[in-house]
């Protein structure tokens, strides 16, 4: 008989394999990766090009002009561009992040041909009405107000400018006075320089077809609207160093809390030992600052700890939002917690818990097509080894206390840590 009050065994993850992506090299110099999977009849088209906040000559100037691509075309309006994925049911939309930029398209596949001549006028011939762009520009500026009367985000940034340095992209805050003065002829520079096929690297996942690979060389392959030209990229240097800020927000009642610091690529050797031991710091709901902070003291409703990789960086953040008058004990504790797996070596079953926790959630990222192609992407952009994942899972089974005793005594010294403290403490 089930005994529902026993747990059932846990299987340890024993491997991860990616399914093998075919890539292709086009005519204009993109390059078309292809991840196959006919589970659903959807797909997901995603192109991909170095117009991110890192090749920005000026501040502010990628987010514009990704945010307007889809705002007119030679050949459509921004209502028809819109009338027209909503008639095929599709989703259509491009993001600007730190590194890149990607327009993505998420459509039924019987319908990917039909929708490739409007992705083509989008990265071709897209004309950012000056109008529009007025209009996108003032309600930036509003919404970024609206934000930075937030702690939380105000931490961020200051968090960001801090550790990274001013002049760094990845710390660059957002200017209003100077992205009130950028110009329809400054977003087309830039769209034609960052937006060039040349460099483009092209992601095609799902049910897929012959026909349907063809039709993306077709469209997107030849398409080459602007000569090649090398892309902006900025001449600055990374100088790591701990420090200390405080803002004061005088009718706040909450502290939002920052602490980090950079930290080693995902090519390091010990990439994946450091990812377990972030876990059991502050990585899941059962973790340590979780446990302390929020249980025990009941500071705050949540807390973490994370790893943030970029292409040209990658850093540790640890935050939180605590009541004003108890920041400065939540600075204290995390600190405590810090020493306390320098000092002492965690026990197994803690252990255990942490590693089926992180295998087990790697595992639920791989269920769809998308997601795998997520981590496919990871690989292509962070310049990662090809058996990253496969090793990741035996690294994870494998380290031990003493191994992440030694790496927590060499990376997590509070002293060396960027803090930042956004609330009514900085009066204290």
């Amino acid at each position: 008989m089930l005994d529902r009050q026993v747990a059932p065994p846990v299987q340890p993850l024993a491997s991860v394999t990616l399914p093998a992506a075919d890539v292709f090299s086009l005519p204009n110099g993109a390059r078309l990766h292809v991840l196959r999977n006919d589970a659903q009849p959807v797909v997901r088209l995603q192109v991909v090009f170095k117009a991110g906040k890192w090749y920005e000559p000026v501040s502010g100037l990628s987010l514009l002009t990704a945010r307007m691509l889809l705002e007119g075309t030679r050949t459509r309006t921004a209502r028809q561009i819109a009338d027209e994925v909503a008639f095929y049911g599709a989703s259509l939309d491009c993001e600007q992040g730190f590194d890149r930029a990607t327009l993505t398209l998420y459509c039924l596949t019987r319908h990917l041909e039909r929708l490739l001549p409007l992705v083509q006028d989008v990265l071709t011939v897209a004309t950012f009405p000056p109008q529009e762009l007025e209009l996108l520009k003032t309600r930036t500026i509003q919404n970024i107000r609206v934000e930075r009367q937030k702690n939380s985000y105000l931490a961020s940034e200051l968090f960001s400018r801090n550790l990274y340095g001013p002049a760094y992209p990845y710390g660059k805050t957002f200017d209003e006075s100077v992205f009130a003065t950028i110009s329809q002829a400054a977003v087309q520079d830039y769209y034609r320089t960052a937006y060039n096929f040349s460099e483009a690297e092209i992601f095609l996942c799902g049910d897929v077809s012959q026909a349907d690979e063809q039709s993306i060389k077709s469209y997107l392959g030849q398409a080459s609207n602007f000569p090649s030209s090398d892309a902006y990229s900025p001449n600055v240097t990374l100088s790591e160093a701990a420090s200390y800020e405080e803002k004061v927000i005088a009718d706040s009642l909450q502290a939002s809390l920052r602490i980090g610091r950079l930290w080693p690529s995902l090519t390091h050797p010990d990439t994946h030992k450091l990812q377990v031991l972030i876990k059991v710091l502050g990585g899941y709901f059962g973790s340590r600052l979780m446990k302390n902070i929020r249980e025990d003291k009941g500071f705050t409703y949540g807390i973490y700890s994370t790893v943030n990789p970029r292409e040209h960086a990658c850093s540790l953040t640890i935050g939180t939002d605590v009541n004003g008058e108890s920041a400065y004990d939540a600075v204290s504790e995390i600190h405590y917690e810090l020493r306390r797996l320098q000092n002492e070596l965690i026990p197994d079953d803690e252990l255990q818990t942490v590693k089926n926790y992180v295998t087990g959630k790697f595992a639920n990222e791989l269920s769809t097509v998308f997601e795998q192609c997520d981590k496919y992407k990871a690989i292509i952009f962070l310049n990662l080894p090809s058996n990253y994942y496969s090793t990741f899972i035996q690294e994870v089974n494998e380290v031990g206390s003493s191994q992440l005793q030694t790496l927590a005594q060499a990376y997590l010294r509070p002293e060396d840590l960027v803090e930042v403290i956004v609330g009514p403490t900085a009066s204290a």
